[in-house]
């Protein structure tokens, strides 16, 4: 199974930077595609990005695309995806999750069938 765990969320203002980490560890781990997700308060779930397993394809959201940049980082029995934030707006502040699929359309397309998630790092952008 594997674990995922979110880290690098803050206070940040407005045309600010932030990185966000998702460190995932188990079984196979190399083999999955991993997406990053916001939830607003009061609003639904949001997809942000994702990069495919194979580091070959990346996607974006229409409202973060030229702004955030999905990366990813092999280790020995760990992976680490990255969303480097930049130009940061108050209407990007959310709870951010990192969720993880042997399929890249189920993270990219198929958000509800996602059972693979960290539990959240909060990202504030002030105005």
């Amino acid at each position: 199974q594997v674990h995922l765990v979110e880290s690098g969320g803050g206070v940040v203002q407005a045309g600010g930077s932030l990185r966000l980490s998702c460190e995932a560890s188990g079984s196979y781990v190399s083999r999955y595609s991993v997406g990053w997700f916001r939830r607003a308060p009061g609003k639904e779930r949001e997809f942000v990005a994702a990069i495919s397993w194979s580091e070959d394809n990346t996607y974006y959201s229409d409202s973060v695309k030229g702004r955030f940049t999905i990366s990813k980082e092999n280790a020995a029995n760990m992976v680490y995806v990255y969303l480097e934030m930049n130009n940061l707006r108050p209407e990007d502040t959310a709870v951010y999750y990192c969720a993880a699929d042997q399929h890249l359309r189920v993270v990219t397309k198929k958000s509800g069938f996602l059972q693979i998630w960290g539990q959240g790092t909060q990202v504030t952008v002030s105005s």
